[in-house]
């Protein structure tokens, strides 16, 4: 019986590839696509011309009214029209309003453009609160490229930083105002009647990059500008961020995982006194401080949250969980090794006994705990003394079985929102100013309340 030979199967390594082709790619866009954005191009230019009516509607019933000056109250004369243009989310509006002089004290105003109530700069209102919310999320030339496709309305990422900087002057005043007016003593309570029975109160701080010049730099013609010397030791800013929330209002959307219906958030740069001046100027606003209400305030063991806290009568703090256990795994692995399975037993043994409410017996046993070398030593004192001066803010169980939480994950994931997200991002560095005025509004976006933007004016930035 005769075998029949197998064909040895070729070499991968011999056969030749096949010859690559480029992508395909459709000829153009669907249809539809195509007819949406053909009736866009359309409405836009029927839309700007209707703007152009309404606004002239408006000059015709302010027509034959001079005027009075504001400082002397004299009448004003008419000098003729200046041209004015601005861009709006329409494209190019282009006006001619009357002007009119104060002839004593040489006042010169615009009554259209007043009754308008056009802000500072050559962009409308309600395209530049589009383009600042655009370059509160992505960074200012990403903004204006977004702008041209979700507008199509084409900017420099210079006027987004404008306008950034403009309304986020007013935001911050606001705030300062608000923050101002809630501190006043003479100033009649505004809280709730009633209010709930507990708010959690969480504060923090995550470091910033600063710019290390004290002026903006300008380019030379077409020179361009040399590289930014890097951030030294010290300039950085601590951004303080708080955070408020409803233990009533925790839910579990999924076993394990737990969320909260509504937040609301604060920040700062740099002052301590002045995130807590926020904080309850916030509490006020939201009704969430009645007279029987328990401030249940998180914090990491920092002395200036324990020292502020005393501004709420009825509280309750609370050493973070996590804080106190990572304290407790930086000695094991100082004592037996980074690997070693006795520390993390040792540190599992710990954290289930603290979340138990045993921090006695956890301190007493720290105590009678063996020690090898003086770094051990002082680190287990260290240790015992941190937990000592905050066994009244350890009551884990208690805290537990009042729904209050025993976490700082709720700050810590607002600094990843408020400031990470937008203003840690690789080589970022930020002016004072312009650092607070991007916070302001990205803590306005956080919270929901954009839209009270439309109700502040913008400020030059000579302001």
């Amino acid at each position: 019986m005769s075998r029949r030979r197998r064909k040895p199967k070729p070499c991968l390594a011999h056969i030749a590839p096949a010859t690559a082709h480029p992508p395909e790619l459709a000829d153009e866009a669907p249809l539809l696509i195509r007819l949406e954005r053909e009736v866009e191009d359309e409405y836009h230019a029927r839309m700007l011309a209707r703007l152009g009516e309404r606004i002239a509607s408006v000059e015709s019933e302010m027509a034959g009214t001079a005027p009075r000056c504001s400082d002397c109250g004299c009448a004003m004369r008419a000098r003729g029209r200046r041209c004015s243009s601005f861009i709006t989310r329409f494209g190019l509006l282009k006006l001619r309003p009357a002007t009119y002089r104060c002839w004593p004290c040489q006042r010169q105003e615009q009554p259209l453009l007043a009754r308008l109530g056009v802000e500072a700069g050559r962009v409308s209102g309600s395209l530049a609160r589009l383009l600042a919310l655009l370059g509160v999320v992505v960074p200012y030339q990403l903004a204006a490229r977004l702008a041209k496709l979700f507008f199509g309305v084409e900017v420099s990422p210079m006027t987004v930083w404008r306008e950034v900087q403009r309304l986020g002057e007013a935001c911050e005043k606001y705030t300062e105002e608000q923050a101002r007016f809630h501190a006043d003593p003479n100033q009649a309570p505004t809280g709730s009647l009633v209010g709930p029975a507990a708010v959690v109160l969480g504060v923090d701080g995550c470091a910033l990059g600063m710019q290390v010049r004290a002026h903006r730099r300008h380019r030379e013609g077409t020179t361009a500008l040399p590289p930014l010397p890097p951030v030294e030791e010290g300039h950085f800013r601590e951004v303080k961020t708080g955070v408020l929330l409803l233990p009533a209002e925790r839910v579990q959307p999924s076993p394990g995982r737990r969320s909260v219906v509504r937040r609301a958030l604060v920040t700062c740069l740099g002052e301590a006194d002045r995130i807590f001046d926020r904080l309850w100027a916030k509490l006020h606003e939201m009704a969430w401080l009645g007279p029987a209400t328990v401030v249940v305030i998180v914090g990491d063991g920092a002395e200036w949250i324990w020292n502020r806290a005393t501004m709420f009568s009825n509280r309750c703090e609370i050493l973070d969980f996590w804080h106190a256990v990572e304290k407790a795994w930086e000695f094991g692995r100082l004592r037996w090794g980074e690997e070693a399975k006795r520390t993390a037993k040792w540190a599992h043994r710990l954290a289930d006994d603290l979340r138990a409410g045993k921090v006695k017996e956890v301190i007493a046993r720290l105590r009678t705990l063996p020690v090898s070398t003086d770094e051990e030593r002082e680190s287990r004192d260290g240790l015992i003394r941190y937990y000592t001066e905050n066994q009244g803010r350890m009551r884990y169980d208690e805290y537990l079985r009042k729904g209050y939480g025993i976490g700082s994950g709720a700050v810590e994931s607002a600094h990843k929102q408020v400031v990470h997200a937008r203003m840690r991002q690789a080589g970022m560095r930020w002016s004072e100013a312009g650092a607070r005025r991007l916070l302001a509004l990205r803590v306005l976006l956080l919270n929901d309340s954009w839209s009270l933007l439309d109700r502040l004016t913008m400020r030059p930035l000579a302001a």
